[in-house]
């Protein structure tokens, strides 16, 4: 279902603010920074501000709209859910991103649940380590 169908059913407003921000989301070709909304919210909305991409999100997040992955940058960055769920491997050295299916922490997932009680979201992960060309340099 879509954001846009998501928000109205739960009673929130469309405002052009989280318009915007939908939009910026739906069209990041990958995972995209609030700072990176902002700017392209406050250039077709001046008036707007970075504490409302914020407040945005997180609402987002409340309504499982967005996932939020930190790749160890500095900041965290958002991809929209309905586009499914898949993880990183982040090399610490070089910063290459690689994507891994969702089906390769499964029995991680499983293990958790059987073994520890825990039922993990593992949605949406970047695990930090070594690529292979970077471990060959040492």
């Amino acid at each position: 279902m879509s954001c846009h169908k998501i928000l109205q059913e739960k009673g929130y407003r469309l405002t052009p603010q989280r318009m915007l921000v939908i939009e910026a989301l739906h069209n990041a070709e990958s995972h995209i920074s609030a700072e990176e909304i902002y700017e392209q919210l406050h250039a077709r909305y001046p008036y707007s501000s970075v504490s409302t991409v914020y407040r945005t999100l997180e609402l987002f997040k409340k309504l499982k709209l967005v996932t939020e992955t930190d790749f160890g940058e500095g900041r965290v960055r958002y991809h929209v859910a309905e586009k499914g769920h898949h993880h990183h491997l982040v090399c610490r050295r070089c910063g290459k991103v690689m994507d891994l299916e969702e089906s390769v922490l499964s029995s991680l997932k499983d293990t958790l649940l059987r073994d520890f009680g825990f039922d993990a979201d593992l949605r949406h992960l970047a695990i930090p380590g070594e690529c292979s060309k970077c471990r060959k340099k040492e």
